[in-house]
């Protein structure tokens, strides 16, 4: 009898200590993370510099340095279609130390498009999503296309004649046209237009220009220079409200609010697995960074629109967004390697 209750007592005390060690330890790692930072944080941007992705992460570092207790790197790691720079924060602890500038690029067009791609979307913890880049489609200033009613009628009429201009294969640009005349009724724009895919956005908004091609669909920022100087018409935008500067049509006023999806995005991320402090403490420092006036003044003046969403707001909006283009790329067949 002894014997038992001198078991039981000491099993009874080994549970004990566990859960008191356990306790200790959620403790010192709540400790730990109030504390954060205590060191600097490597802030990757996937893509090359002067990109958009590096203007916008650079724009936000002036702000966030005033929040912030300790630096914050940024570190341009470039390679594979942002890839290579995406992986090395998938792979690097998830303890706030390393994050990266996400993009519609790296995170929905990516995932969604390339067969091969060496990291998946849940493999992200998003602590916001800050800014949205509305998507326009224009034509040169002096085509006989004054309208998205004329542009659906010309494909329909001549198919195969008319084609459009992107930033590459696997691009955000080569989406919007196929997804925006799918739309709009042209039921295989794969198979009925031709793409045009160039090096960059700006060479292929200068393809519409010198007539290359037909028509465009990418960030209202990347057109914005080219409608101002009346060099480009805007057809139209993908957003519920007017874009300032583009003398065109929302989404809404078409009947077609399912383009409220096709928006370019910036946002920040680490590995999966972020504790909900750093989730925490980024969420404030991002809200007061977003909220500075020359930041705002910076950024509004690129065309972009600054709009911050939780951690829940921005998976929830990133995943509907992946979904979508993930369907219209199996429906249309545009998967590619890499």
């Amino acid at each position: 009898m002894m014997g038992r209750k001198m078991r039981g007592w000491k099993l009874s005390t080994a549970v004990g200590l566990t859960a008191a060690v356990v306790s200790l330890g959620s403790v010192l790692s709540t400790a730990a993370m109030a504390e954060y930072p205590k060191r600097p944080i490597t802030m990757v941007i996937p893509y090359g510099p002067g990109g958009a992705t590096d203007i916008s992460g650079r724009t936000l570092a002036g702000p966030l340095g005033k929040l912030i207790p300790h630096p914050v790197l940024a570190v341009n790691r470039t390679g594979a279609g942002g890839a290579t720079g995406t992986v090395s924060v998938r792979n690097a602890g998830a303890d706030g130390y390393t994050m990266m500038i996400a993009r519609v690029g790296s995170h929905t067009v990516n995932p969604a498009m390339k067969a091969t791609l060496p990291y998946k979307l849940d493999e992200f913890d998003f602590v916001g999503v800050y800014e949205i880049n509305p998507v326009a489609c224009a034509v040169a200033a002096n085509s006989d296309i004054k309208s998205m009613e004329d542009l659906v009628a010309k494909i329909k009429a001549n198919p195969k004649t008319v084609s459009y201009s992107s930033s590459g294969v696997g691009s955000l640009l080569q989406i919007a046209g196929a997804m925006v005349l799918r739309e709009f009724g042209i039921e295989n724009p794969v198979e009925e237009l031709i793409h045009i895919p160039l090096k960059g956005g700006g060479a292929a908004a200068t393809a519409v220009l010198a007539g290359t091609a037909t028509f465009i669909c990418t960030n209202s920022s990347a057109l914005a220079s080219f409608v101002a100087n009346k060099q480009l018409r805007p057809l139209m935008v993908t957003t519920k409200e007017p874009v300032p500067g583009f003398d065109a049509p929302t989404a809404a006023d078409l009947g077609k609010p399912s383009l409220h999806q096709l928006v370019g995005w910036t946002g920040i991320a680490g590995p999966k697995g972020l504790p909900d402090e750093v989730k925490e403490k980024w969420g404030a420092w991002l809200k007061g960074a977003t909220a500075d006036q020359g930041f705002l003044d910076k950024m509004t003046a690129r065309g972009s629109v600054i709009r911050l969403m939780d951690p829940a707001e921005s998976k929830e909006f990133i995943q509907n967004q992946y979904e979508v283009f993930r369907k219209l790329v199996d429906d249309l067949g545009m998967r590619v390697e890499g």
